[in-house]
């Protein structure tokens, strides 16, 4: 049985993941990543981790195949077997998703249904069956958005999602308190990634305008997010539970 703690972060080859596997990294915990598409991503994140003392992993994984979920859970219980005698980890961070920005009135249900199955459906179906490879005392870090406490227009269906997970791990962290697993929701404000097109990094008008009303004065960058992440899967955050940390610098309060 192995002694190291390690967790699995979803979306982990780029952006806010990347810096979250990072960051978790550096806490002395070990990593399994999931990317979508782009092995050579999550193999340059991998050797990332190496740098910090941990050990990486990557795993192809598509968050909106529901079905594909047996199989991914197959495979990280044969890498976690092989590498550390233990089909068991610690951590989940549900990051994965993709965004868009369409008006209320243009968006279809392809849409919608997309929106759906990454940040509502594939997370719940994820996690349930996570659970019996999921140490007891271990955690779940579901990432939302800002735009489920403030309304910015273009995001109706993306932010319905978000909220809706934000209500799912007050769920989780109530009927899984008994394995004394802690659920917790990440809440990032405008962050300049490829994230919805990467209009957070490359659009100047719109980062003027968020950075006018955000308190601390400028657009997050993915390293703003993955420290808070990283915190939550420590001891140090042993008796934080059901709660919604929105690192956001201070967006529209």
């Amino acid at each position: 049985m192995t002694t190291r703690k390690i967790a699995l972060v979803t979306g982990g080859s780029r952006g806010l993941g990347r810096d979250m596997a990072i960051n978790i990294a550096k806490k002395d915990i070990d990593v399994v990543i999931t990317y979508h598409s782009n092995k050579e991503a999550a193999d340059e994140v991998i050797a990332e981790v190496a740098k910090t003392g941990s050990k990486a992993f990557a795993l192809q994984l598509d968050t909106r195949d529901v079905s594909s979920f047996h199989g991914f859970y197959t495979k990280l219980g044969d890498l976690l077997e092989s590498e550390y005698n233990s089909k068991h980890f610690d951590f989940l961070v549900n990051n994965a998703g993709t965004g868009i920005y369409k008006p209320f009135t243009e968006t279809t249900e392809a849409d919608f249904d997309e929106m759906m199955n990454i940040h509502f459906k594939g997370v719940y179906f994820l996690t349930q069956k996570a659970l019996p490879f999921l140490n007891d005392g271990g955690g779940i870090i579901n990432i939302s958005s800002g735009l489920a406490r403030f309304t910015l227009p273009g995001s109706s269906a993306y932010a319905s999602m978000k909220g809706a997970i934000e209500t799912f791990t007050k769920y989780l962290a109530k009927e899984l308190g008994p394995r004394s697993i802690r659920a917790n929701v990440v809440a990032p404000g405008a962050v300049a990634t490829d994230f919805g097109g990467g209009t957070n990094r490359d659009d100047e008008k719109k980062r003027a305008l968020i950075s006018n009303f955000t308190a601390l004065g400028r657009v997050g960058e993915a390293e703003d997010i993955g420290s808070v992440v990283a915190f939550l899967c420590t001891h140090d955050a042993h008796w934080v539970t059901a709660q919604r940390i929105e690192a956001s610098g201070g967006t529209l309060i």
